[in-house]
């Protein structure tokens, strides 16, 4: 069923908060964040987080002064976090090439603290997971306008969506995973300016959109229907994809019964390339999903598929919402947390 389903597919649808204090408090001579292995929150280890206040001259600080916004740029600085990963690169070439500046300092892994990476025509300083705090409240006091772009791993969602908001840097979170609910309730005691979303790519946003709209307007529409799950993605990814998941929350208000633990993942090459239909150049970087709905008698069926190759789609759709994201806090709206329906309904897609 599987092969057939995947081989054969219909073409239906193709598609600040400011903290109160100033920068002095803010860095303090000792203080700690919370760092989470995973999004469980007890789960955590501590590290420490030394004041930069003694040091003349520090090696961030150094890198702000080293590749300074130009002229060209659009006011606009962000700090993309996980610089070195194959997202962090897409949305840095994407950005530069709308014009938006990017901070030369990005947080990483341990292994990849202290280390420079050239990515394009600029140099990147990689943060590890000490001084986080420090650091960028450093570079949000010499720039007050940065905007977060955060692309980093599953299990850092919840603790850097806490450092986002008690340093108080609005963000894009493109990062799946994570403890979503308590993702979005951080942000909403803080009253944090951000952009939260499973999805960044602007057709399928549509198509999330669209399938929001008939689980509002015609719910138990599919009631009694049987529905599968398959979504192929690079091997990379460990998580479920979040774009299927809200796909399913809304088969679920059309009267679906479906659990998440049913979707089929599939993340190895050999069936991705004779089972799915990757091409091969995209083995590693892809997002092929599939739903297949089928009536009690067997007499009806639909599916729905959406196949994305590459990661452009993605950084455009991060660029469209760090725009977004400016324009908001430039007129003080008095909605602080958006998703990308907001930012395609808005009419901001480039």
């Amino acid at each position: 069923m599987a092969t057939s389903m995947l081989k054969s597919p219909t073409k239906l649808l193709q598609n600040q908060l400011a903290l109160s204090s100033n920068a002095s408090s803010r860095i303090s001579t000792r203080s700690s964040i919370v760092v989470p292995v995973s999004h469980k929150r007890r789960s955590s280890r501590l590290f420490s987080v030394v004041s930069m206040a003694a040091s003349s001259t520090t090696p961030v600080q150094t890198f702000l002064e080293k590749s300074p916004p130009s002229q060209q740029n659009l006011g606009i600085p962000i700090m993309v976090n996980a610089c070195t990963g194959k997202m962090g690169k897409a949305v840095i070439n994407a950005a530069e090439a709308a014009g938006v500046y990017v901070v030369p300092v990005s947080f990483g892994c341990e292994e990849e603290a202290g280390q420079t990476f050239q990515i394009g025509e600029k140099e990147f300083l990689v943060q590890g997971p000490s001084d986080r705090e420090t650091v960028l409240a450093s570079i949000h006091d010499k720039y007050p306008n940065l905007i977060v772009v955060d692309y980093t791993v599953p299990s850092a969602v919840n603790a850097n969506a806490e450092l986002y908001c008690k340093v108080g840097v609005p963000f894009v979170m493109g990062t799946t995973g994570g403890d979503r609910d308590l993702l979005l309730k951080t942000v909403q005691d803080s009253g944090l300016y951000a952009v939260i979303s499973p999805q960044m790519g602007k057709q399928v946003v549509a198509f999330l959109a669209a399938m929001e709209i008939m689980a509002e307007q015609f719910p138990g529409a599919f009631s009694g229907y049987n529905l599968q799950v398959m979504e192929s993605h690079q091997a990379s990814k460990v998580d479920a994809s979040g774009t299927a998941k809200a796909v399913i929350s809304c088969f679920n208000k059309l009267g679906v019964d479906f659990d998440m633990d049913e979707i089929q993942l599939i993340r190895d090459p050999k069936e991705q390339l004779e089972m799915v239909g990757v091409p091969e150049e995209h083995l590693s970087g892809h997002a092929f999903h599939m739903y297949h709905l089928t009536s009690p008698d067997n007499t009806v069926t639909f599916e729905f598929q959406h196949n994305v190759c590459g990661r452009s789609i993605y950084a455009e759709g991060t660029v469209d919402a760090v725009l977004f994201l400016a324009k908001k806090i430039e007129e003080k709206d008095n909605k602080r947390l958006y998703n990308m329906i907001d930012v395609l309904r808005e009419g901001n897609m480039r």
